[in-house]
């Protein structure tokens, strides 16, 4: 039996530690499922959906134990903290185990996403939800505190969940990592453990904190599959090198690649999308040529246009950490370009006085697209920053059997531009094929129908034809723009 009621200051103080923790884990599951799926409007979808469904399932569990006596309610409450611990400090572990086996299985991107998101998370949101209600019943003991109590109950909740999200998204990711971050959740988690069991009279107080230090100590162990976790993205590096001597290296953000390098061949392309921006734009634009890139990633392109001479070069790349594993993995060359650290949109927006001969977006990936770089309004944003008789060149991923995204664009691009072509490898696609295009989009034709480059073996890439061009837009009939963008269903794949 409690001999006397908890201060109303330390059920204040658990309460906002344990909606901070739980929150962090929050954002991190984001991060933890992107160099799995990726990072799209899917995964946060799936992860806040599983989340409140944890929080739910917890607030009525934990409604269940507040109607026990207070020191049996707080010593479920303990252990309830106890299994937040175990499965927070599992959960990067389990993730690695399971993500292929699921994701295969499910078939589907969008539901293997949220078959992810529900077998790794909701325990531990479950878990995080039990102990509010049991709090808020012991605040509300003492019947001339009662309303002030319940008021200050949910407010720390509220002020731990903000405070939660602060320190996930500016602090533990990019400052400490998945790994540091778990294992301060589940100390975390694990402390407020110990010390509803002591105020619960209970016994056991030595095994639960020798197992949180031991748990911490698990999710330590975890090793992170990122070279890099900045603020936006899970950088790796993976060489994929045939010869040492000749080392090449793969760019993978989230989970695609965004780019090979060759340390001694500078001006190779090693991707259908890198080697149609490159060639197309040296035959577009006039010599030499100024460019704007939309994205950075290995920086191929660029680099390649450095090696050439050109012209002067410009990268918007909202990363800074992705430029410098681009120049420390990927021989770039800060110097030979202007560097931007800021959204592509934003870049120009700010630049009026800023003209390109050749601007390319190479912000696509598989079902994670920037909607506010595939408008109406930016694409006329970047006509506006065009030298007249300048082109746009982006690379887009669909499907040959969908082509939604694909068809939405051109129809958005030919609201702005008279000329909109799509490229594409020369050879007949198999049925629902992943297909890698590049809109081309200007005031003119280019001169020649097809393009023969190394990417790296000898690849021939050529325009579609109009008629094939107007079926697609069409068959869409969607224009995008700033106030309806859908690209993420858009690039969905077929079921």
């Amino acid at each position: 039996m409690m001999s006397r009621p908890v201060p109303l200051w330390l059920l204040l103080v658990l309460q906002t530690t344990v909606s901070a923790a739980s929150l962090v884990v929050e954002i991190v599951a984001g991060r933890m499922l992107a160099p799995h799926v990726g990072m799209s409007l899917y995964t946060w979808t799936s992860v806040i959906a599983v989340v409140l469904a944890g929080f739910s399932a917890g607030h009525w569990w934990g409604g269940l134990l507040a109607d026990r006596p207070a020191h049996r309610a707080l010593s479920a409450t303990g252990a309830a903290l106890l299994g937040g611990a175990a499965t927070t400090s599992v959960s990067a572990a389990l993730l690695a185990a399971i993500a292929g086996p699921v994701l295969a299985g499910v078939g589907h991107p969008v539901w293997g996403i949220a078959a992810l998101a529900s077998l790794v998370f909701f325990l531990p949101s479950f878990f995080a939800g039990v102990p509010a209600p049991v709090l808020a019943r012991l605040a509300a003991d003492d019947p001339a505190r009662a309303g002030r109590a319940l008021g200050a109950i949910f407010a720390a909740g509220a002020l731990g969940a903000i405070a939660g999200t602060l320190l996930a998204g500016f602090l533990f990711i990019s400052w400490l990592g998945t790994a540091w971050t778990l294992a301060a959740v589940t100390l975390t988690y694990g402390g407020a453990a110990v010390i509803c069991l002591w105020l619960a009279r209970a016994r056991g107080l030595f095994w639960a904190g020798g197992a949180t230090l031991a748990l911490t100590a698990v999710a330590l162990l975890t090793q992170s599959p990122c070279t890099r976790e900045s603020r936006y993205f899970c950088i790796r590096t993976v060489d994929i090198s045939a010869d040492p001597a000749n080392p090449v290296r793969l760019m993978v953000i989230d989970h695609l690649g965004h780019g090979i390098s060759a340390q001694s061949q500078p001006t190779a392309m090693f991707t259908e999308h890198a080697a149609m921006l490159d060639a197309l734009a040296r035959l577009r634009a006039p010599q030499p040529f100024s460019s704007f890139f939309i994205g950075g990633g290995s920086y191929s392109v660029p680099r390649a246009f450095a090696m050439r001479g050109t012209g002067p070069v410009t990268v918007a790349e909202i990363d800074p950490e992705v430029t410098e594993i681009a120049a420390r993995d990927f021989w770039f060359d800060p110097g030979t370009a202007t560097v931007l650290h800021e959204d592509a949109r934003r870049a120009l927006l700010t630049r009026p006085e800023a003209h390109f001969d050749i601007v390319i977006g190479d912000a696509f990936t598989d079902v994670a697209v920037p909607s506010h770089l595939v408008t109406r309004e930016f694409f006329s944003l970047v006509k506006d920053r065009l030298t007249p008789g300048g082109s746009y060149l982006m690379n887009v991923i669909d499907y040959e059997d969908r082509l939604h995204a694909l068809g939405a664009l051109i129809a958005t691009l030919r609201e702005v531009f008279p000329v909109v072509e799509v490229w594409t490898r020369a050879a007949r696609p198999e049925p629902g094929a992943r297909l890698v295009f590049v809109l081309v989009a200007g005031d003119h034709p280019t001169a020649a129908p097809t393009i023969t480059v190394a990417a790296p073996d000898t690849e021939t890439f050529g325009a579609m034809s109009d008629r094939w061009v107007n079926a697609v837009a069409q068959a869409s009939g969607l224009v995008l723009s700033d106030d309806f963008a859908p690209i993420d269903r858009l690039m969905g794949r077929p079921d």
